[in-house]
């Protein structure tokens, strides 16, 4: 390392005092107020160095590999130390720059004596003679101004910041070594085409690192730096014809200085540019995973984790310099992606959305959308981009969610499993419902709606006998309707909090009789976490995108581990009776015939009047949460007689498009991992159990599907069918 400081401070005030004498001849000078007693009062009294903030830098997002999906950043620059800087850098920059750099106190009297005679005589900053420091001081008031009025005087072609700018230089030489200077020099400095900082500028121009640069490209680097708008590659052609000749300077200039020798400089020379732009994508619109990435920078804004205070936030994530390993899962987002673009299209109103969350833990493992993430080409209303984070909630990014739907029958199930109920149990239902007593919210306040008539999705009249386990397989509304006045609407409300239920507006929770037909606007990952919590056997898990952080700006460099914040939101075995009963959804329910070849439990919604549908489902692995509704407005525009993908739906249901979306998902999602059953139920806590007309109900359906069957043959037989398929038509079951 060379330090070398033979003039002090002191000393440069005696030499700039022959300069400044001299200069003081000429009007401009003398007009500005400068005497030889002020003089001396300026240059001994000095202040202290200027404030340093720490440098802008990028921050990126790695998967749970690794692996970076995304970055963004106020400026791109990524800090270094001098040693990985190449040295021929160090000599190109100090050559063009400041070749007595290594000689001076902060001040080049000659190159300044040259300069400040030539700009008094033009009535202005026309020259330029600043030493490196002085440079380095510039870019500091640059980078520390709060306004473009602030960065605008930093800029100021005035002999005032001139004065201004050589006072903090002699106080930098008086702090750093020379070599510190340098290096902060390297880091602070605009280069062009959107690069900060040599490091990044190696990497923008020549798709390497600093440490690499070959002489031609660091005099390349050098060049740039006087004037980076002019000479900026990015621009076309001219420019790069300016860079070119710049570069070839610095060679003469190193040539003639003996860092160089002449035939060195003269090969260099007739290389061509050599310029390779590489792409720096910033912000989460080209990132990989664009709705992840803007739930990750969401949640530094408001985690405590990233800072105490919103302002204290938001200053950490421009000044940036992090790195944020993330739970996210390659392999279930693809998963994710692949299953929603099979069955809808980025072009269509309609959208589906899906997050996969792991129990036991809340890591988010994916998080995804039909549509593309950004702006709309030419604000094309209703386009094939949104700028919602489809999959989360306000806070998150996301919109005002969909109306839940039948998912919230599994808050109702756990609440009357955790009072008692067994699976057998159950009572006669009406064939319509007005709930016009026996609900009253969390406040003791009755929330009777004399006015609402609730009928079964099967229609109008056709109520009987339902269990906990038939009228969930079967999604029966009027029956959890009476289930949920059996058993509380306000302890229903408490268990769904419990489990991390909340509203995607943020707004509080509607607790109104139809609570458990899920008359809530929801986001997929709030209802996957909470559904998570049953395959982790009741333990709840708050959603979780950030594992750790690493990095920052200002030598702040401390890692961070973020905690998972779990608590035991359901007795275990209550727990496992739910997901017995929810197993049953794939076995007898509204999911028969659809299964990822593995024990998984879930739930169908679907809304009154088709305005949404859902499917939320798990294993003890994995959970996932499917929406689909239209963007335009769900109320305005249901899900009727409508045409999503390359198919025709009279009407969508949780299991017609939003399950078999979560089947294909999850099936991909655990290929590669390894097969888990859920705990089996307590039966002599939960087993057995009465409904009045049950069991006739089942035996009287079972001999009707029977006589059905036996029908259908005689039709095949009467028509010589027996030695043929019959032919295949394709149709949407209504589903619940």
């Amino acid at each position: 390392m060379t330090v070398l400081k033979s003039v002090s401070a002191l000393g440069v005030v005696g030499a700039l005092g022959g300069v400044l004498t001299a200069a003081l001849a000429v009007p401009a000078v003398s007009g500005a107020g400068l005497t030889a007693k002020s003089l001396a009062a300026t240059f001994t009294d000095l202040p202290p160095a200027p404030r340093e903030e720490p440098l802008s830098q990028v921050t990126r997002l790695l998967d749970r590999h690794g692996e970076v999906f995304a970055q963004f950043y106020t400026a791109n620059r990524t800090e270094v130390p001098l040693a990985a800087v190449a040295p021929v850098m160090r000599q190109a920059i100090v050559a063009i720059e400041d070749a007595r750099f290594y000689e001076h106190g902060g001040l080049d009297v000659k190159g300044t004596l040259r300069a400040l005679i030539t700009n008094s005589q033009a009535g202005g900053i026309r020259q330029g003679g600043s030493s490196l420091t002085q440079q380095l001081v510039k870019n500091i008031l640059v980078e520390n101004a709060q306004s473009e009025v602030e960065r605008d005087r930093a800029r100021a072609p005035s002999m005032a910041r001139k004065i201004t700018e050589l006072r903090y230089a002699l106080a930098l030489e008086e702090k750093y070594r020379k070599d510190e200077i340098l290096e902060r020099y390297l880091n602070i400095a605009y280069f062009g085409a959107g690069a900060y900082g040599v490091e990044a500028a190696a990497r923008r121009f020549f798709s390497t690192s600093s440490a690499k640069l070959t002489l031609a490209q660091a005099a390349t680097l050098a060049g740039a730096v006087r004037s980076p708008y002019a000479n900026d590659p990015s621009l076309g052609r001219r420019q790069q014809a300016r860079l070119k000749a710049r570069r070839d300077l610095v060679l003469d200039r190193m040539a003639a200085l003996g860092m160089v020798t002449a035939p060195q400089a003269a090969a260099a020379k007739s290389a061509k540019l050599g310029i390779k732009l590489a792409p720096q994508p910033g912000g989460c619109a080209q990132s990989a995973y664009p709705f992840y990435c803007v739930y990750v920078q969401r949640e530094l804004l408001s985690s405590p984790v990233f800072g105490n205070t919103p302002a204290e936030r938001q200053r950490r994530m421009a000044r940036g310099g992090l790195t944020i390993r993330t739970a996210l899962d390659p392999r279930a987002q693809r998963a994710a992606e692949r299953a929603i673009s099979a069955e809808v299209r980025p072009e269509d109103t309609e959208v589906a959305a899906e997050a996969m969350v792991e129990p036991g833990n809340g890591r988010i493992r994916a998080m995804a959308a039909s549509k593309r993430f950004g702006n709309n080409p030419g604000n094309r209303k209703n386009g094939p981009n949104t700028t919602f984070n489809l999959a989360a909630d306000v806070m998150h990014g996301g919109g005002q969610g969909f109306q839940a739907g039948s998912t919230f029958k599994a808050f109702t199930l756990a609440t009357a499993l955790q009072q008692g109920w067994r699976f057998g149990q159950g009572f006669q239902t009406p064939g319509a419902l007005v709930p016009s007593s026996g609900y009253r919210d969390c406040r003791g306040n009755a929330v009777n709606d004399r006015s609402a008539r609730v009928y079964n999705a099967s229609g109008e009249g056709k109520g009987g006998p339902h269990s906990l386990e038939t009228g969930t397989w079967q999604s029966v509304n009027i029956f959890y309707m009476m289930l949920e006045e059996k058993v509380g609407l306000c302890n229903v409300v408490r268990t769904a909090q419990a489990l991390g239920v909340g509203r995607a507006d943020g707004t509080a929770l509607r607790e109104v009789p139809t609570f458990t037909l899920g008359v809530n606007e929801m986001d997929p990952v709030t209802v996957a976490a909470s559904f998570a919590a049953f395959g982790a056997r009741g333990r709840y898990c708050k959603p979780q995108a950030i594992l750790e952080i690493s990095g920052g700006a200002g030598g702040d460099t401390g890692r961070t581990s973020v905690p998972p914040s779990c608590e035991q939101a359901l007795d275990r075995r209550v727990a496992d009776a739910v997901n017995h009963v929810l197993s049953g959804v794939f076995s007898k329910g509204t999911m028969k015939g659809q299964s990822i070849g593995r024990p998984a439990a879930g739930k169908t919604g679907t809304n009154n009047g088709y305005t949404s549908a859902w499917f939320a489902g798990y294993t003890p692995d994995l959970a996932a949460a499917v929406s689909v509704g239209d963007i335009r407005g769900s109320y305005r525009y249901p899900l009727r007689g409508v045409q999503i993908g390359d198919e025709y739906y009279g009407s969508v249901q949780g299991a017609s498009l939003p399950g078999p979306i979560w089947v294909r998902s999850m099936e991909s999602a655990l290929q590669d991992v390894r097969r888990h059953g859920f705990v089996y139920p307590d039966m002599s806590r939960f087993g057995g159990g009465f409904t009045p007309g049950l069991k006739e109900a089942q035996a009287a359906e079972r001999k009707a599907g029977r006589d059905r069957k036996a029908r259908h043959q005689r039709v095949r037989w009467n028509r010589g069918g027996n030695h043929r398929k019959p032919h295949k038509v394709r149709w949407k079951r209504r589903h619940r």
